[in-house]
């Protein structure tokens, strides 16, 4: 018999810092820069985002640690609310949750791995579209195989592949921050700076950012698989979120730093453009398929926490429990299975910009009725056994609340 609690602390903290460290990182500096000129706003933005995720990851800590169940906000919200709204948010996790950012980084990957084969001279313009759809949904259909094995071998498979990642990152900022002739951008606080912060754009540009961010509750949707939940989940989603944040502010820095905004402007390769500057044509190639190369971890976390979701749903819904169906190692291959087919439905029948629409408001929402959610549980079950309270409570939050609902205003 499998071991239910085969999930340790450093694996569970790889999985929030994967499902984290996606396409938002590489592309969001390309659409914010449209209506935020300032170096200092743009910090701010990604510091202020960073803030909002590590808010949310203290609150979620508390009620994972105290109801450790795998399923994510399908289980919470069932709790806190009533089975519906879980069953609810369950199915917006299954349809839109974690297959519409699978689809997006396989997208992503898609795109940059057929920029650098294109580059290379491998295929011509014309191929290049047709190219992308096949490394994604190449790539999809890969890793969704690695994970109907073992949990060790996709453990070790996770880990490999995000150190990786976030060695690449570093390599960026490091050489990046050592170049000659950078940009004239100021990071300094200045009166227009101070008018952007306060504007709508500023507002919907959080959007792109917190997508970005998302990720950052990962552990949550697998919390009954991870060893000593009561320590473990507040602690991986601390720890993977604050690598996290100390990854992005300084690399969006770079990014600003190493190449003139006229460049940045509505490009999605940003990672690749800023590489061409720093490394020059044949290093942006090489740090371009990298990129591509280190966005395979991102892909395997969503599609490993994914199909908990469905599972949990199969579990408590009669006639759905061939969701629940797991194979002979023990995992929920059949919603594994569903996945992967709504996955590749998005890659072959969308845009990158549709799917990021469908995440940009579902996902900050049920995240503002989960975090609401501790009030809820304080009022209804005072008595209820807690291992963990949330950090700078109630001022923690409370700022996730207001800052999500003040975004969601300005995006609707």
């Amino acid at each position: 018999m499998k071991n239910k609690f085969s999930i340790g602390l450093f694996t569970a903290i790889t999985i929030i810092a994967a499902n984290q460290i996606s396409t938002g990182v590489f592309i969001s500096i390309g659409f914010q820069v449209f209506s935020i000129q300032s170096g200092f706003s743009i910090v701010v933005l990604w510091l202020l985002g960073g803030l909002v995720a590590l808010a949310g990851a203290f609150s979620y800590g508390e009620l994972s640690a105290a109801m450790s169940r795998s399923g994510g906000e399908d289980h919470l919200l069932s709790v806190i609310y009533h089975p519906v709204v879980g069953f609810s948010s369950g199915w917006i996790s299954v349809a839109v949750g974690f297959t519409a950012p699978i689809a997006a980084a396989s997208m992503a990957l898609g795109a940059y791995g057929s920029s650098v084969i294109l580059a290379l001279g491998y295929i011509s313009p014309e191929q290049k579209s047709i190219t992308a759809l096949l490394l994604a949904s190449s790539t999809v259909t890969i890793v969704t195989i690695i994970h109907l094995l073992k949990d060790t071998l996709v453990s070790g498979f996770q880990i490999l592949f995000t150190t990786l990642k976030i060695a690449l990152i570093l390599a960026v900022i490091a050489c990046g921050f050592a170049m000659d002739s950078p940009t004239s951008v100021s990071f300094l606080p200045t009166a227009q700076s101070a008018q952007e912060i306060m504007s709508a754009p500023f507002a919907i540009s959080l959007v792109y950012v917190m997508y970005a961010y998302s990720g950052w509750n990962a552990s949550v949707y697998i919390a009954g698989e991870v060893k000593n939940p009561g320590r473990n989940l507040p602690l991986s989603l601390f720890i993977g979120t604050l690598i996290v944040i100390l990854l992005y502010v300084p690399l969006n820095s770079v990014f600003l730093y190493s190449t003139p905004i006229a460049e940045l402007k509505g490009q999605m390769d940003v990672g690749l453009i800023a590489s061409n500057n720093i490394f020059g044509q044949s290093g942006g190639i090489l740090m371009g398929n990298l990129i591509a190369f280190g966005l395979i971890s991102t892909i395997s976390s969503m599609i490993w926490t994914g199909p908990r979701v469905p599972q949990v749903i199969g579990e408590d819904t009669h006639i759905l429990r061939f969701l629940a169906r797991k194979n002979n190692n023990g995992v929920p291959a059949v919603s594994l299975l569903v996945q992967y087919i709504i996955v590749l439905c998005f890659i072959f029948t969308s845009t990158f910009d549709s799917v990021v629409t469908y995440i940009g408001f579902l996902l900050p929402l049920s995240s503002l009725m989960t975090v609401l959610g501790i009030f809820v549980m304080r009022y209804k079950k005072p008595s209820m056994h807690r291992p963990y309270l949330t950090w700078g409570d109630p001022v923690t939050p409370l700022f996730f609340i207001v800052v999500i609902s003040w975004m969601l205003f300005f995006l609707v």
